[in-house]
């Protein structure tokens, strides 16, 4: 993975109109753009601003090559190409030429960067940076994003991420290699940036600061992490012109009339424009916002650590609006995987996110713009650093940091019992979600079927996720029992499914001939996402003779298994349920088969079939 790493300071390579006729002639304009170019020397790559039709059209017959005109609208065009020295001189006199550039470079604004391990995160984590913007509350109270448009203006998206909601895109920098989109991260820095914005909530990876906003994969670094004036400004106008809610940009460089002209463009048409501040730390009383952060239609967003600190990287200046997490960033990474990075790059996103929860409810650019300024959290920091202060998401969504929904916070889960004899078993349960807890307290209610839960047994503290059980003993022998697993906490409770289980007969021997276990229930239902499909498969087993062993479930497609999830089980009953997910596809019927096994080696199969 290569993330480009900025260590030198952008300069302004704009020469105005104004420059260009104010006394210079003919070799002495070729020395004052070119350097030591004369001319009639090879031509170099610039942009030239027009106001007029006409213009556009001399300036793209003067180009040795156009790579590309560009439209604002009333603010004007813009031709980037090569052109010659006496080209140029040509168009500094043309009056409806505006400005002519060099078309100078921009790069992504990460620091420092620790790539991911290739392994995918089996469980979901929440980074540290949505956590202390509030938007896992903001998540709890129902607040997903879902309707909002979020273009990640980079160097594009991995499109098949298990955890990315990647709907499209388009490119204006190059992909190296083995690319599956035009507009394919070859870099890593525009997958990074997209999972703090938005990501998933499918129990997987990370989630990001909204769930479920469309990325656009706007492709205007290489995979050097580095792009044109004229690309970047490409890929703002192409965002601008597609009518997408906000515009993510964690890169930055020198002063560029073009990009200027995108970003008027871009706020014009609606487009909130978010930007990295920049990598350059502090110089006393200076500046250091980079741009486009620090256009007038741009919000500039600083780097926090998680002391609330500014980043010693981040850039400062009147220009920053807002900070936001931007050191050791848990997000993702092309090929299913997750790293951590560091950087305004970082930071940006975040407020990205944010932005696309405020549009997909209803606020225009400059309205969501100004929620996110007037609701952000004064952390101490001095104004040139925090700008209005740091994100709070739940804030600006008008979200009750003290009033989380407990369906959404505490979750248990009961699963089967075990070890089960004639006078004893082991209940078995998993708290499975906790999120604003500190710890919850769990237990099991129990007793005979039809007597209702009448028992509890003894509470356990638990203060993460995770599986917990308690034995049973003094059983009456061949009786069926019902039992749940509960939680508690701060007031808030949740209960599992219930579940039952019979002991074993102490008068009756095995049978010779051990019969074979039975399928009672055996229910399917989908549960997919943009990424996956997924299948959950509810089922209740059997077995005269007592002897229950596993229970096998198998997702399959053509004839051939994808994926299986098996269960451990005792007894002479058992019930629960396995999620099974293949990334094939949707559109798709496929087959699962439940296999049931005793201790006899005995089985019995069914198979059903799914569209999912």
């Amino acid at each position: 993975m290569v993330f480009a790493k900025v260590t030198h300071n952008m300069t302004d390579s704009t020469v105005s109109r104004r420059d260009m006729l104010a006394g210079i002639g003919g070799a002495g304009l070729g020395a004052a753009l070119l350097g030591t170019t004369t001319a009639g020397a090879s031509s170099g790559r610039y942009i030239v601003g027009t106001s007029s039709s006409g213009a556009t059209s001399f300036a793209q017959q003067q180009a040795d090559a156009v790579s590309r005109v560009l439209n604002f609208g009333d603010i004007g065009q813009a031709v980037a190409g090569r052109f010659s020295s006496q080209a140029i001189e040509a168009l500094a006199n043309n009056p409806n030429v505006r400005y002519i550039e060099r078309d100078g470079m921009m790069y992504a604004l990460d620091h420092t960067v620790d790539e991911g391990d290739g392994d995918p995160n089996e469980e979901q984590v929440l980074p540290w940076g949505v956590d202390r913007v509030d938007a896992d509350v903001a998540h709890h109270a129902g607040e997903t994003g879902a309707g909002g448009e979020i273009a990640i203006i980079d160097t594009g998206i991995d499109p098949d991420h298990e955890t990315l909601n990647v709907v499209g895109g388009a490119a204006f920098a190059t992909c190296s290699g083995g690319c599956a989109e035009d507009w394919d991260d070859d870099n890593g820095h525009g997958t990074h940036c997209a999972g703090s914005a938005s990501a998933l909530d499918n129990d997987i990876g990370v989630v990001g600061v909204s769930l479920d906003a469309d990325l656009y994969a706007v492709k205007v670094l290489d995979g050097d992490g580095g792009g044109s004036f004229s690309d970047v400004a490409a890929g703002i106008e192409w965002t601008a012109d597609q009518g997408i809610d906000v515009a993510s940009l964690s890169l930055g460089g020198g002063d560029s009339d073009a990009v200027r002209d995108a970003c008027e463009y871009a706020h014009a048409q609606g487009t909130l424009i978010v930007a990295a501040a920049g990598n350059e730390g502090s110089r006393g009383p200076w500046s250091t916002v980079n741009y486009p952060a620090a256009y007038d239609e741009v919000m500039a967003i600083s780097a926090t650590d998680e002391d609330d600190n500014i980043a010693s990287f981040s850039s400062v200046g009147g220009e920053v609006e807002l900070a936001a997490p931007g050191v050791d960033i848990l997000s993702t990474l092309p090929g299913d995987d997750y790293g951590t990075a560091s950087g305004t790059s970082m930071a940006c996103p975040h407020v990205s996110g944010a932005g696309a929860h405020l549009m997909a409810g209803g606020y225009d650019n400059e309205a969501a713009r100004a929620q996110l300024n007037d609701t952000a959290e004064d952390i101490g920091l001095d104004d040139n650093e925090q700008g209005n202060g740091l994100l709070d998401v739940a804030a600006a969504l008008e979200v009750d940091d003290d009033d989380p929904d407990p369906e959404e916070s505490l979750e248990v889960e009961t699963n089967a019992a075990s070890d089960v004899g004639e006078t004893s078993a082991t209940l078995n349960g998993e708290l499975t979600e906790l999120e604003v807890y500190d710890e919850a307290t769990v237990a099991f209610e129990w007793g005979e079927s039809g007597s209702g839960l009448a028992n509890t047994t003894a509470e356990q503290t638990l203060t993460s996720t995770g599986s917990f059980d308690e034995a049973l003993t003094g059983l009456d022998a061949d009786t069926e029992y019902e039992f749940r697993a509960v939680a508690e906490a701060n007031g808030d409770e949740d209960t599992g499914d219930t579940l039952s289980f019979t002991t074993d007969d102490e008068e009756e021997d095995p049978p010779d001939d051990p019969s074979d276990p039975v399928i009672d229930e055996f229910e399917l239902s989908e549960n997919n996402n943009p990424q996956w499909a997924r299948v959950n498969v509810d089922w209740e087993v059997s077995d005269p003779d007592g002897a229950l062993d596993t229970v096998v479930s198998e997702l399959s497609l053509g004839g051939g298994v994808l994926v299986s999830s098996s269960s451990s089980v005792s007894g002479s009953s058992a019930s629960g349920d396995h999620s099974l997910r293949e990334r094939q596809g949707h559109g798709e019927t496929y087959e699962v088969t439940l296999t049931v096994t005793d201790t006899a080696g005995n089985s019995t199969s069914e198979t059903q079939s799914i569209d999912l």
